[in-house]
């Protein structure tokens, strides 16, 4: 990234006088991501389909800068090795070996292939990455958005957010492709064109809201998720019996009848933490469907 925009990001920065406080983080505990779910009832009532103005869209989302602004160029080049580290490891493994397969295989390439071939790029969105600096889950996640890149020639431009990363860890993705975001949207982006959303365990509240933005049939159709498997959200809704659904998780579970989800694979201990419960998500609605919420 040009040092133009590092200038931007700093004067942006230093002109904040007060930071939007993490919503959440992302620690090593937080990699075994829990669902709370409540059961459905009233399945007839329809979602509105009024759309908030420009006014409360703008309003939904905060100016961000991080709030850790300590660094140095020795902190830079430390973190910057161990992200080098952890994608070579990424790609010589059995784990990514078997990630491009599946991206490849006849019944899952069709599904790319009908987002794709519409534009030469798709813009990949990057939101929950957590602390690259702290924690190995974050550094693989990210690593696994970088070869993807590499690898697949689909893949343009790279924007990423949290809430939690720091200035150091903000220049070492700048360094490695990707462009930092100074606003949190929240999840609230519209998919206007094509995009791929990189969301490995985020928290059910953000993919609500990306779902809850985009409730039309045009904007769905256009959005790849890779994010936690939706179809374990759904069974633990069933087995967990509960009275009542919860208003965060309204839009995940109406989608399902809408949804084709293919399971990434962990294969080894080494990468069942950072993708664990990770699938690849592509919806489908017609354009005569009269989307409902089931609450």
């Amino acid at each position: 990234m040009c040092k133009n925009y590092f200038l931007v990001f700093l004067i942006t920065m230093a002109a904040s006088a007060e930071t939007l406080k993490c919503e959440h983080h992302k620690t090593a505990e937080d990699d075994d991501w829990t669902i709370v779910l409540r059961k459905r009832t009233n399945p007839k009532r329809k979602f509105p389909k009024l759309k908030p103005s420009k006014q409360q869209q703008e309003q939904q989302q905060t100016q961000w800068a991080p709030t850790d602004i300590e660094t140095t160029l020795e902190k830079e080049l430390h973190l910057m090795n161990k992200m080098k580290i952890s994608i070579e490891k990424l790609e010589k493994s059995q784990f990514f070996n078997a990630f491009l397969d599946q991206i490849h295989t006849p019944e899952a390439s069709q599904h790319f292939l009908k987002l794709t071939q519409s534009q030469s790029k798709v813009k990949m969105v990057i939101y929950g990455i957590g602390s690259i600096e702290s924690f190995e889950s974050p550094r693989l996640q990210l690593s696994l958005a970088i070869l993807m890149k590499r690898k697949l020639d689909w893949i343009g431009e790279m924007e990423v957010f949290d809430p939690i990363i720091s200035l150091t860890e903000s220049k070492v993705m700048v360094e490695l492709g990707c462009r930092v975001l100074l606003v949190n949207e929240h999840g609230r982006r519209e998919a206007v064109d094509p995009i791929l959303f990189f969301m490995p365990h985020c928290e059910v509240e953000l993919y609500d809201n990306l779902l809850k933005t985009n409730w039309r049939h045009d904007l769905l159709n256009k959005i790849i998720l890779l994010g936690n498997s939706f179809e374990k959200y759904e069974h633990h809704r069933l087995v967990s019996k509960n009275q009542a659904l919860d208003e965060s998780r309204k839009h995940l579970l109406a989608i399902q009848e809408f949804t084709k989800e293919f399971e990434i694979k962990t294969l080894s201990d080494d990468y069942f933490r950072a993708f664990h419960g990770s699938s690849w998500h592509f919806f489908s609605v017609d354009c005569d469907t009269d989307l409902q919420l089931t609450c």
